[in-house]
Order: structure tokens, then C-alpha cells, then sequence
């Protein structure tokens, strides 16, 4: 119901998503993923009001996001530049606020301490490292080696040695990484977008607008908006007829995480739409990015063990389908005493990698006339099927699926969009019913604050007309 409580126009927009993304950096101070030193009690008043604030923001910023939808879909659309300058508005508040919605970037800062200190991070966990930094890291990943590419291990130790290991400077450093890579997704955007003839204007709404990228990739500072612009990047390059350099971008985008590697079937298919023999088309490709794997791994110094970390262990709060399938057939074994109960989980995954692997196959053979839109449902996939997932996860197919897909899957995309911005808590941590009731408090204060502007603007005189002489 939210986009037909306002009218919409580009300036009530860019207002109503300002105002939501100052709410949430206002809550963010009391509620959000705060250094252990800040953290309040969740049932302490500050917590609470920071709580209702950031869900008063979020829902504020979900109706200016679907109002600026409705304007992007109708007869006179805001121009790619506008949309940009809403994208650099909303965002402005998240820049000052605390990390909110996951304490990752933290873990992202001890890694880069330990790479800067000459600790293999393939190898250790952030305890090896000890200190401040360290005592960030959640207590599930204190033991566990780096899920992350040479690349971004990279930038971590290069970041840990410019702030010299303080939390805030680090902090904002990184978060000031993951705005370049949300700059460089929306910028590879309207490109990717004419190539695939959709509208540039809706690929940005879809693609760099919507919440989860203001949530997760600004405010969340996560690293997947430098696999993403990387990848965006990639397959410009490979669309203006530079393949070398697109097969590195993505092979760049890989050593950040490893499902960006997807893209290199879509540089090799668009070279041989480009009239290059298939056989040419992925030797060049392969070893392309055989070389600048050498390359950053080298000028990194982080050795080969990263390609070890897709063995990083699931977190157990992990919603993937396939773990709560194994969990489930964990239960019932042990329920009957088998002694199988404890491959449940492991199969479970097993199973799941295949049925993706699968997929991706099929999506490959009917679209591979479209790469872009395959890479998009790829990784779409391979979030949805793989052992673990975060709601930040959906913008790996998601991101690609607005430049190049059909309207009503860029429709159901953008429902998706709206209900997982919804789906964590400002902290980062499992919610308990009083924090879901303290959530739900400021979504329902919100629509009612929506729905009163509405009544408001209805019941205001419409101006009187000059008279004509």
C-alpha cells in the first residue's frame, strides 16, 4: 500500500528516503553494530528508541524507494543523472552512522591487521592477532580463517596500515571502499542496461537504489559492493570490445568473492558474438585470468592458501535453505538414533551445490544469447541454493537481473527487495520477541506518520488561480 499514500514527484522522493536514511543513522547510534566497548543492553531505553528509530527510517526509505518506481516507470522518467544524485543523497547520512545490520566489517579490519602484520589470515582467525581489533570479531569467527580473496585482503592490509589499526578510521575507510564499489556498480549500470535494451533509469532504480544496497552495502560497508562494481565493470569492458581487460575486472571481482567468477562465461560468449572462435574466445579468457590471478596474489603476498576458503565453516544462526533442510533431517535422525544424524547437514549442502551447478547449466543453455541476464540468474541461484545466505546476498543476481531482465522478473526482484530489507536487525544479531516487537513498532509509526502526510496533503485547498485581465 505504501506507493499510493504520497504522490510522487523527485523531490518528495529524495526527501522522504533522506529523512529514512537519517532516521536509520540516528537509531544506529544506540541499536546498531557498535564497537563491544558501546554496545547497550537490548533492553536498555537507548536501545529500544535506536531500534524503533532505524525501522521508522527503513520503512521511510522503502515508500520513497517505491514512489521514486513509480516515477521511474511512468511517461516522463528522471534522468540516470538525477538518479544519481538521489543515490549520493539517500546515502549521505549512512557515511556518519555506525555500522548497522551485520559486524562483518569488523572481521574485514582484523583480517587486514593480521595481513598488514604479516599473519596468514588463510591460515588463523582474528584471535591470533589479539587486541582491540580482535575483540570486535563475533565470538563464531575468532578461530576462523578468511572467506575472502587475495584482493580484498589486499585492500584490508593496505586500509589496516594507513589508520594504523584504529576502530574508527578503519571503520570509515572501509565503508568509504564499499562506496566506491556501490559508485562503480551504478555507474557500469546504464551501460549494461542499453546493451540489454532495458531502460537505464529503471536498471538504477532496481540496481543501486534499492534498500539493500543503502543498507548492506553502504551502511553494512560489506564487501560485496567491490565484487559487484568489479564485475559491473568487467562486463563493460567486455561489451565495448575489450575482453582482456573485462576478463581481468571480473577475475578482480572473483579474488574479492569467488561467485563473481560466473562472469567470465559471459566475457567469453560475448566474444564469440563479437566473431571470435569459441576455442580462441576462452583460451584468451582462461588465461587471462590464470595471469592475473598470479598477479594479485603476488602483489598481495598472501600466498595461494585463499583458494582454500570456500571450506570456511555456516554460521548455525544461517537461514540457506539447504541448512535448515539439514537441520530438520539432523533432528529427526537423532530423534530415531541414527547414527548418520551429524551428515544431515553436510549432505544437505552437498546436495544443494549440485542442484545449483545444474541450474546454472540450464540457465546457461536457454539464455546464452542474453550473458548478462545469465550471470544475473546465476548468482541468483547460487545464493539461494548454496550453504549459507544474507540477505545481502540477493544483490549478487539481483544487481544483473536489473540491467537485463524481462519487466516482471525485475518486478517480483523489486518485492524481494522490499521484504529482505525488513529482515535484520540493526545490531546484526538473532532477534528476540521483544526486539521484533520494538521493530515492528516503528514500521507500524512510520506508515502511520505516511498515511497522515497523505490525509494532510489531500485536505489542503487546492491554490487559488491567479485571475486573467
Amino acid at each position: 500500500m505504501l506507493p499510493v499514500v504520497l504522490s510522487a514527484d523527485l523531490r518528495r522522493c529524495r526527501l522522504l528516503g533522506l529523512a529514512g536514511t537519517a532516521a536509520l543513522a540516528t537509531g544506529g547510534e544506540t541499536a546498531g553494530a557498535l564497537p563491544v566497548r558501546e554496545l547497550l543492553a537490548p533492553a536498555s531505553g537507548g536501545a529500544a528508541l535506536g531500534l524503533v528509530a532505524v525501522y521508522f527510517g527503513i520503512v521511510l526509505l522503502i515508500a520513497a524507494w517505491a514512489l521514486l518506481g513509480r516515477l521511474v516507470s511512468g511517461p516522463e522518467p528522471p534522468a540516470p543523472r538525477a538518479l544519481l544524485l538521489v543515490l549520493a543523497l539517500w546515502s549521505a547520512p549512512l557515511l556518519l552512522a555506525p555500522p548497522l545490520f551485520s559486524r562483518d566489517v569488523y572481521s574485514y579490519l582484523a583480517q587486514g591487521a593480521m595481513a598488514d602484520a604479516g599473519i596468514d589470515v588463510y591460515t588463523h582467525g582474528p584471535a591470533r592477532l589479539g587486541g582491540p581489533l580482535a575483540d570486535e570479531v563475533a565470538p563464531l569467527w575468532q578461530h576462523t580463517s578468511a572467506p575472502y580473496g587475495p584482493v580484498f585482503i589486499g585492500v584490508s592490509a593496505l586500509l589496516s596500515a594507513l589508520t594504523r589499526g584504529e576502530l574508527q578510521a578503519g571503520v570509515a575507510g572501509m565503508r568509504l571502499v564499499a562506496l566506491a564499489g556501490v559508485a562503480l556498480m551504478a555507474l557500469a549500470l546504464a551501460r549494461l542496461a542499453r546493451h540489454s535494451g532495458a531502460d537505464p533509469a529503471a536498471a538504477l532504480w532496481l540496481g543501486a537504489l534499492n534498500p539493500l544496497v543503502l543498507l548492506h552495502l553502504v551502511a553494512g560497508a560489506h564487501n560485496d559492493a567491490v565484487m559487484l562494481g568489479l564485475l559491473g565493470a568487467g562486463l563493460v569492458a567486455a561489451l565495448g570490445r575489450w575482453p582482456a581487460a573485462g576478463a581481468a575486472l571480473v577475475t578482480l571481482a572473483a579474488l574479492v568473492k569467488a561467485p563473481a567468477a560466473l562472469g567470465l562465461a559471459a566475457v567469453v560468449v560475448l566474444q564469440i558474438r563479437a566473431g571470435r572462435r569459441p576455442a580462441r574466445a576462452l583460451l584468451t579468457t582462461a588465461l587471462t585470468a590464470a595471469a592475473t590471478t598470479v598477479a594479485a596474489t603476488a602483489v598481495t603476498g598472501t600466498g595461494y592458501g585463499w583458494t582454500a576458503a570456500l571450506d570456511t565453516p555456516v554460521s548455525t544462526g544461517n537461514w540457506a535453505l539447504t541448512t535448515l533442510l539439514g537441520g530438520a533431517t539432523r533432528d529427526l535422525l537423532a530423534g530415531v538414533g541414527s547414527s548418520l544424524a551429524h551428515l544431515a547437514v553436510p549432505a544437505w549442502h552437498t546436495l544443494g551445490l549440485a542442484c545449483a551447478a545444474v541450474a546454472v547449466l540450464l540457465v546457461w543453455l536457454r539464455l546464452r544469447h542474453r550473458p548478462v541476464y545469465a550471470v544475473g540468474l546465476s548468482l541468483a541461484v547460487v545464493a539461494a541454493l548454496g550453504p549459507a545466505i544474507r540477505p545481502w546476498y540477493a544483490l549478487w543476481g539481483l544487481y544483473l537481473i536489473a540491467a537485463a531482465a524481462p519487466a516482471p522478473v525485475r518486478h517480483r526482484a523489486a518485492a524481494v527487495a522490499g521484504v529482505l530489507a525488513l529482515a535484520t536487525l540493526p545490531g546484526g544479531g538473532a532477534a528476540d520477541a521483544g526486539q521484533l516487537a520494538l521493530a515492528v513498532c516503528g514500521g507500524v509509526l512510520a506508515a502511520v506518520v505516511l498515511w497522515q502526510a497523505h490525509q494532510f496533503r489531500q485536505a489542503r485547498p487546492a491554490p487559488a488561480l491567479d485571475p486573467v485581465g
